[in-house]
């Protein structure tokens, strides 16, 4: 990690602020990309302006912004939260990626950043991911990774239609980052070629 910048071969994860929020509007505000996040989702560059800010304001989230190498396009957003460096562990979510992104080497490149930044560089012992019980696309992903399903929290939030969704939890450990690191590379070369 270089002055808080994270940097792959298709993507650099840059410390997010406000002045992304016209450029992360398109994707958040895509019903679609958005479909799944626990939070209302922005209509407006000031809607955005506000939930980036709340979430940067956050002292236990780091943020970044997902920048595409090949034209500097903001082209979505991740971050590590509940950062607990005493217990060493953090969970990552508030990701999203424009749709014209998915199935690309994008999603698979920056959790390959993050991870790495959360335990080569942070020294975490634990990682968690959650999403909704609903989210098959998501849960799918996190176990082709190896990541390891822990358990599900019933009536866990509430959705932005109202009704209640259980969270499934998936983790990973410093001692399978190794092997989860080498699938990733994998992938995100499977992807670049």
């Amino acid at each position: 990690m270089t002055n808080n910048l994270l940097l792959g071969g298709t993507v650099r994860l840059v410390p997010l602020s406000t002045d992304h929020a016209e450029a992360l509007l398109p994707s958040a505000s895509d019903p679609e990309v958005w479909r799944w996040m626990p939070r209302r989702r922005p209509e407006t560059v000031t809607q955005m302006r506000v939930l980036l800010s709340e979430m940067i304001a956050d002292p236990a989230r780091r943020c970044f912004a997902v920048r595409r190498c090949a034209d500097d396009a903001v082209i979505g957003s991740t971050s590590l939260y509940d950062l607990d460096l005493t217990e060493s562990r953090a969970e990552i979510g508030a990701t999203w990626f424009d749709r014209s992104c998915w199935g690309g080497p994008y999603n698979a490149e920056s959790k390959l950043l993050l991870f790495g930044h959360a335990f080569d560089d942070l020294r975490l012992a634990r990682l968690a991911l959650r999403t909704d019980n609903l989210n098959v696309r998501s849960q799918q992903a996190l176990s082709r990774l190896g990541l390891v399903h822990e358990g599900t929290l019933r009536s866990h939030m509430r959705r932005q239609d109202g009704t209640r969704r259980d969270s499934l939890y998936y983790s990973l450990l410093a001692d399978e980052w190794p092997a989860v690191r080498d699938r990733l590379r994998a992938r995100v070369a499977a992807k670049t070629t």
